[in-house]
């Protein structure tokens, strides 16, 4: 496959499927946890608490991995596998840029001091499970 039908696919589940899974490493563990996400081309945005195990142990190990898409339906689901480097922002441009009323349950606003924003620069991305193709490579 081409690379820019893989960009458009791997876009296509970016746009569609805005609940993936977060993996952090601590202590040499991964751990993992359901997050929203939210992307501008290929960098990924997710809100959370400034008080949050995640945002500790992106504090001391930036690595990051991603799991988006895949709806249950099986053969051919596609799905997206990112590995990136993580950053946590309190950046106010870029919470005002993420924010939405579903985060209302929450924080009390953008300017909320508890929120903040991590960042995800892919340094790898993978479109897989794509009708039963093998995993396809985006270069970056």
């Amino acid at each position: 496959m081409e690379q820019s039908q893989v960009k458009e696919k791997i876009l296509k589940v970016l746009k569609e499927d805005f609940v993936g899974v977060l993996s952090t490493v601590e202590n040499d563990k991964p751990y993992s946890r359901y997050m929203t996400f939210f992307n501008d081309d290929f960098t990924l945005y997710t809100a959370t608490n400034a008080d949050t195990e995640k945002v500790d142990e992106i504090e001391k190990n930036r690595n990051v991995h991603i799991l988006l898409g895949y709806n249950g339906e099986g053969f051919g689901d596609s799905y997206v596998e990112i590995s990136g480097i993580s950053e946590v922002s309190e950046s106010p441009e870029l919470k005002k840029k993420v924010w939405n009323d579903h985060l209302k349950a929450w924080f009390d606003g953008p300017e909320d001091p508890n929120y903040v924003v991590l960042q995800i620069n892919p340094s790898s991305i993978r479109l897989m499970n794509n009708n039963g193709e093998p995993p396809e490579e985006l270069t970056l």
